[in-house]
Protein backbone atom coordinates (compact mmCIF):
# COMPACT_ATOMS: atom_id res chain seq x y z
CA UNK A 1 0.00 0.00 0.00
CA UNK A 2 1.07 3.66 -0.95
CA UNK A 3 1.74 5.52 1.94
CA UNK A 4 -0.44 8.04 0.98
CA UNK A 5 -3.31 5.99 0.58
CA UNK A 6 -2.80 5.06 4.26
CA UNK A 7 -3.84 8.85 5.38
CA UNK A 8 -6.43 9.63 8.03
CA UNK A 9 -6.15 12.83 8.43
CA UNK A 10 -5.93 15.20 5.87
CA UNK A 11 -4.83 18.59 7.18
CA UNK A 12 -5.31 21.90 5.07
CA UNK A 13 -3.36 24.86 6.48
CA UNK A 14 -1.56 27.47 5.18
CA UNK A 15 -0.18 29.17 8.57
CA UNK A 16 2.83 26.97 9.12
CA UNK A 17 2.06 27.59 13.38
CA UNK A 18 -0.80 26.88 13.17
CA UNK A 19 -0.46 23.16 11.26
CA UNK A 20 2.66 22.62 13.50
CA UNK A 21 0.51 22.99 16.93
CA UNK A 22 -2.24 20.89 15.08
CA UNK A 23 -0.11 18.24 14.11
CA UNK A 24 1.53 18.76 17.66
CA UNK A 25 -1.47 18.11 19.50
CA UNK A 26 -2.73 15.25 17.58
CA UNK A 27 0.75 13.46 18.54
CA UNK A 28 0.18 13.93 22.04
CA UNK A 29 -2.99 11.50 21.34
CA UNK A 30 -0.88 9.28 19.19
CA UNK A 31 -3.15 10.76 16.18
CA UNK A 32 -0.81 11.87 13.90
CA UNK A 33 0.68 8.75 12.42
CA UNK A 34 -1.11 8.51 9.50
CA UNK A 35 -1.71 12.80 8.39
CA UNK A 36 -0.83 14.34 5.63
CA UNK A 37 -0.71 18.18 5.39
CA UNK A 38 -1.52 20.62 2.80
CA UNK A 39 -0.89 24.43 2.36
CA UNK A 40 -3.53 25.47 0.05
CA UNK A 41 -6.84 24.37 -0.88
CA UNK A 42 -5.75 22.69 -4.79
CA UNK A 43 -3.52 20.76 -3.44
CA UNK A 44 -6.19 19.65 -1.21
CA UNK A 45 -8.28 18.98 -4.21
CA UNK A 46 -5.83 17.10 -5.89
CA UNK A 47 -5.00 15.08 -2.93
CA UNK A 48 -8.70 13.82 -2.50
CA UNK A 49 -9.66 13.18 -6.29
CA UNK A 50 -6.36 11.80 -6.75
CA UNK A 51 -4.78 13.96 -9.37
CA UNK A 52 -1.80 15.62 -10.17
CA UNK A 53 1.43 14.48 -8.46
CA UNK A 54 -0.99 12.74 -6.59
CA UNK A 55 -3.22 10.57 -9.53
CA UNK A 56 -1.20 7.20 -8.15
CA UNK A 57 -3.04 7.26 -4.61
CA UNK A 58 -6.05 4.78 -4.28
CA UNK A 59 -9.32 6.86 -4.72
CA UNK A 60 -10.95 4.26 -2.82
CA UNK A 61 -8.84 5.21 0.31
CA UNK A 62 -9.88 8.75 1.64
CA UNK A 63 -9.03 9.88 4.69
CA UNK A 64 -11.01 9.32 7.66
CA UNK A 65 -11.45 13.62 8.43
CA UNK A 66 -10.09 16.40 6.71
CA UNK A 67 -9.51 19.43 8.90
CA UNK A 68 -10.06 22.75 6.72
CA UNK A 69 -9.01 26.27 6.96
CA UNK A 70 -11.25 28.64 5.32
CA UNK A 71 -8.73 31.51 4.39
CA UNK A 72 -6.73 29.58 1.66
CA UNK A 73 -3.88 30.32 -0.94
CA UNK A 74 -5.66 29.53 -4.70
CA UNK A 75 -8.74 27.80 -3.80
CA UNK A 76 -10.26 28.96 -0.58
CA UNK A 77 -11.57 26.82 1.80
CA UNK A 78 -15.31 27.05 1.03
CA UNK A 79 -14.79 26.32 -2.46
CA UNK A 80 -12.76 23.09 -1.33
CA UNK A 81 -16.01 22.24 0.70
CA UNK A 82 -18.18 22.89 -1.92
CA UNK A 83 -16.09 20.10 -4.43
CA UNK A 84 -15.60 17.24 -2.07
CA UNK A 85 -19.63 17.66 -0.75
CA UNK A 86 -20.65 18.35 -4.41
CA UNK A 87 -18.84 14.22 -5.37
CA UNK A 88 -20.37 11.45 -4.97
CA UNK A 89 -16.68 9.53 -4.51
CA UNK A 90 -15.82 12.30 -1.76
CA UNK A 91 -19.18 13.51 -0.26
CA UNK A 92 -19.20 11.69 2.88
CA UNK A 93 -15.35 12.02 3.98
CA UNK A 94 -16.45 13.82 6.63
CA UNK A 95 -14.92 17.84 7.06
CA UNK A 96 -14.32 19.68 9.67
CA UNK A 97 -14.11 23.33 9.48
CA UNK A 98 -10.98 25.00 11.44
CA UNK A 99 -10.84 28.71 11.11
CA UNK A 100 -10.61 31.35 13.25
CA UNK A 101 -13.24 33.15 11.71
CA UNK A 102 -16.35 33.14 14.02
CA UNK A 103 -18.20 35.38 11.15
CA UNK A 104 -21.95 34.21 10.63
CA UNK A 105 -21.70 34.46 7.17
CA UNK A 106 -18.98 31.92 7.16
CA UNK A 107 -20.44 29.37 9.79
CA UNK A 108 -23.74 29.79 7.52
CA UNK A 109 -22.04 28.79 4.48
CA UNK A 110 -20.27 26.04 5.72
CA UNK A 111 -22.73 24.58 7.03
CA UNK A 112 -25.34 25.27 3.73
CA UNK A 113 -22.51 23.35 1.74
CA UNK A 114 -22.46 20.45 4.28
CA UNK A 115 -19.48 20.88 6.31
CA UNK A 116 -19.96 18.12 9.45
CA UNK A 117 -18.30 20.19 12.22
CA UNK A 118 -17.47 24.16 12.72
CA UNK A 119 -14.47 25.10 14.78
CA UNK A 120 -13.24 28.47 15.70
CA UNK A 121 -9.67 27.83 16.43
CA UNK A 122 -9.03 29.14 20.15
CA UNK A 123 -6.45 31.83 20.38
CA UNK A 124 -4.49 30.64 23.77
CA UNK A 125 -2.08 28.17 23.13
CA UNK A 126 -3.08 25.54 25.98
CA UNK A 127 -6.90 25.74 24.13
CA UNK A 128 -5.80 25.17 20.92
CA UNK A 129 -4.01 22.43 21.68
CA UNK A 130 -6.85 20.40 23.84
CA UNK A 131 -9.64 21.04 21.09
CA UNK A 132 -7.20 20.06 18.01
CA UNK A 133 -6.91 16.54 20.15
CA UNK A 134 -10.39 16.50 20.78
CA UNK A 135 -11.15 17.08 17.23
CA UNK A 136 -8.89 14.03 16.09
CA UNK A 137 -9.78 11.61 19.37
CA UNK A 138 -13.47 11.79 18.27
CA UNK A 139 -13.37 11.72 14.21
CA UNK A 140 -10.27 8.74 14.26
CA UNK A 141 -11.76 6.80 17.39
CA UNK A 142 -15.21 7.92 18.14
CA UNK A 143 -16.95 8.87 15.07
CA UNK A 144 -18.56 6.26 13.09
CA UNK A 145 -18.53 6.63 9.36
CA UNK A 146 -20.47 4.66 6.51
CA UNK A 147 -18.25 1.20 4.90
Amino acid sequence: MNQLDAVDILLVEDNPRDAELTIRALKKRNLANRLFAVEDGAEALDFIFCRGKYAEREQANSPKVVLLDLKLPKVNGLEVLRAIKADERARTIPVVVVTSSSEDPDIKAAYDLGVNSYVVKPVEFDAFLEAMSTLGFYWLLVNQPPK
